[in-house]
């Protein structure tokens, strides 16, 4: 080629946009494809699942949002899309709203749970523990635990008023952890002599204070949060249960004393001194009040939450409450503290070693296959151009843009691992990793609800971040159903790319696996009977979770690094040159292609200028190539497209 190519090749490339926009960096993808792998959810020894594969040398933050919103996920650095007609087990993307998100019983049983280990009051439990104990999940005081604990923590730990605990824990899931200790309470003080062992204590209500109730209450101090009515209604079992009594025993009536001693101001007083003594919290100072129990707020300890109520020691049933608590060995419950960090994503070793043990023993993944470099492929390596954060930019989160991991330690212990994608609309859950060890606390789950925090947390500062997604959600396969225990969820319409409510779809999945979930948006505005959520969550639960040991985190949807490597059957080699042309020739919408950036040895040059830059090119090579743009473009696009560098390998 001259002079005169050379000079064309230029006067070409100077109107091609390289897609650095702003900053942001560019994205540059090779085509892999139609591809068939074997698929993991139905067990097929066969080449039945079918997706479209692209390699990404790099991808910008919206685009791959963009990606995302049309079907895709990414394995590393390879993203893929399931051909949803042709695949075995169709791939719904599923994503939920997180400032609408409801918690459901179980979800609220896993969050008391990793309270209570955190608090102490339940300790370390072997493997096979939880899986001999189904109840196992609520937790239970174990008083022989003595090891050391610190203070609850979600970030650094240094804060520890009211206020920290709400930004950290959520109001409802703090609220959550007083209702858990007025039951320690109430279990320890009356669980031993007062009552029969048949008798079901109550369990505490606990509420958040508006000037209303405060109102009610006749109380005017502005450090009140919280209140509970529990010893109203454990004053009332315990008459009821003297009226029993004195049925079976034709006695008469317990007197006046006994049930004075009993009654709701007397019962508030023995709870507020033991929770003082044992296990209050640092961020709330218990005080009883005409049998109400208050919680105020630690920061300000006014003069009258030091009375000497303790010193009275007032008598319960007859016995004093001295000797009540002396005979009851409650240790001193030290706290585990738990720290959330989030990092952008490189190798780290101890992570590694977690990932490791994950697999070999979650997984029964072979040792000799789990390896530094398919760990690195699979979570570590990424293509998604990484925007820091602008102070001042209400467009870009605290973190930036890009691939990161979100470890949980525990103690200074690593103990979880979530690999994320925080995109502009949205943090996208990738895969999750845990120390089988820990099993018992749920963390796919724990995980999930943490994430789900996040987004509401940082919609706060970035208003653009609302969603959380989940992965693929695939109903065809009962492991992955979990995935809709986060509600309410929408699944993407899979040919026209639309949002719909999950509870209109699912009757129509329970059908069909794979349907056009759009045509059915119009059942929307019909009214629906109500559901309860908890029924649809114990549903779900009932399913088989993906690693079979009671744990749910959105991490089974991926397709490793092992998986793609084997999988090199190309479905468009086995349809033959004809079939493929007519399949495109046959699409009277097919897209025009011309404006494609195509990246040939480094030299970019838009497809309709390709022949006149590089000259004449065989006919066969550019109506193959094409064909391929044409496939390329259904799959991402026209808008990605056309402004996608398209690298030819």
């Amino acid at each position: 080629m001259g002079d005169g190519a050379s000079s064309s090749r230029s006067n070409s490339d100077s109107n091609i946009s390289s897609g650095n926009v702003g900053g942001k960096g560019e994205t540059v993808v090779i085509d892999q494809g139609r591809r068939r792998t074997p698929c993991g959810y139905c067990r097929s020894t066969r080449y039945t699942s079918i997706s479209h594969g692209l390699w990404a040398n790099s991808i910008t933050a919206d685009d791959y949002q963009e990606l995302l919103d049309r079907g895709w996920r990414r394995s590393g650095c390879y993203l893929y899309k399931p051909d949803m007609e042709r695949t075995c087990c169709p791939s719904y993307t599923i994503r939920l709203k997180a400032s609408e998100f409801i918690l459901s019983k179980e979800q609220v049983r896993v969050c008391k749970k990793m309270q209570r280990f955190l608090d102490g009051v339940m300790g370390m439990k072997k493997p096979d523990q939880s899986k001999d104990k189904p109840n196992s999940s609520m937790g239970t005081f174990n008083l022989t635990d003595n090891e050391s604990l610190a203070a609850v923590s979600a970030s650094s730990g240094k804060e520890s008023s009211a206020d920290t605990c709400e930004k950290m824990f959520k109001e409802d899931e703090f609220i959550l952890l007083l209702s858990n200790k007025i039951d320690d309470a109430v279990r320890l003080c009356f669980g031993g002599g007062d009552f029969p062992t048949t008798t079901q204590l109550p369990k505490a209500v606990v509420k958040k204070v508006t000037p209303q109730v405060k109102k009610k209450l006749m109380e005017t101090s502005e450090d009140l949060l919280y209140t509970s009515s529990i010893c109203f209604q454990i004053a009332a079992v315990f008459r009821r249960f003297k009226s029993m009594e004195k049925k079976i025993t034709e006695t008469s009536l317990s007197s006046d004393a006994e049930l004075a001693d009993m009654s709701p101001k007397i019962i508030a007083e023995k709870l507020a001194c033991f929770m003082k003594q044992h296990g209050e919290l640092s961020d709330v100072l218990t005080k009883a009040c005409t049998g109400h129990l208050h919680f105020y707020s630690a920061t300000k300890k006014t003069s009258e939450l030091t009375s000497d109520a303790c010193k009275q020691a007032p008598k319960i049933g007859g016995i004093s409450k001295r000797s009540s608590t002396d005979s009851t060995k409650v240790p001193s419950y030290k706290r585990r503290k738990l720290e959330i960090r989030m990092k952008r994503s490189s190798f780290d070793p101890e992570e590694f070693e977690l990932y490791r043990k994950y697999q070999i023993k979650v997984h029964d993944d072979k040792p000799e296959k789990v390896t530094e470099s398919s760990y690195r492929r699979f979570l570590v390596d990424t293509p998604i151009v990484f925007i820091p954060p602008c102070s001042g930019d209400k467009t870009v989160p605290a973190y930036g843009y890009g691939s990161f991991h979100q470890q949980y330690v525990i103690d200074g212990k690593l103990i979880a691992v979530g690999v994320v994608d925080i995109l502009p609309r949205c943090l996208s859950s990738k895969y999750l990793f845990w120390d089988p060890d820990f099993a018992f606390l749920s963390l796919g789950k724990y995980s999930a609800l943490q994430e789900i925090n996040w987004v509401k947390e940082t919609q706060v500062h970035c208003p653009s971040i609302q969603y959380y997604y989940l992965g693929y959600y695939i109903h065809s396969c009962h492991k992955m159903r979990y995935k809709a225990a986060y509600r309410p969820s929408e699944l993407l319409c899979p040919l026209r790319y639309e949002w719909v409510p999950f509870d209109i779809v699912r009757p129509l999945l329970d059908k069909k696996s794979y349907v056009v979930l759009s045509d059915f948006v119009a059942l929307q505005d019909r009214p629906t009977p109500p559901q309860d959520p908890d029924s649809i969550t114990r549903q779900l639960d009932s399913c088989p979770d993906h690693d079979g040991s009671g744990e749910a985190s959105s991490n089974e949807d991926e397709i490793t690094d092992l998986d793609f490597e084997d999988s090199d059957t190309g479905l468009d080699d086995e349809l033959g040159p004809e079939a493929i042309s007519a399949s495109v020739t046959d699409d009277s919408r097919a897209p025009d292609v011309g404006n494609i950036v195509i990246d040939l040895s480094g030299s970019r040059v838009k497809f309709k200028d390709l022949q006149r830059v590089f000259g004449p090119i065989e006919e066969g090579h550019i109506a193959e190539l094409e064909m391929q743009l044409h496939r390329y473009v259904k799959v991402v696009g026209k808008e990605l497209a056309d402004h996608v560098v398209y690298a030819l390998g």
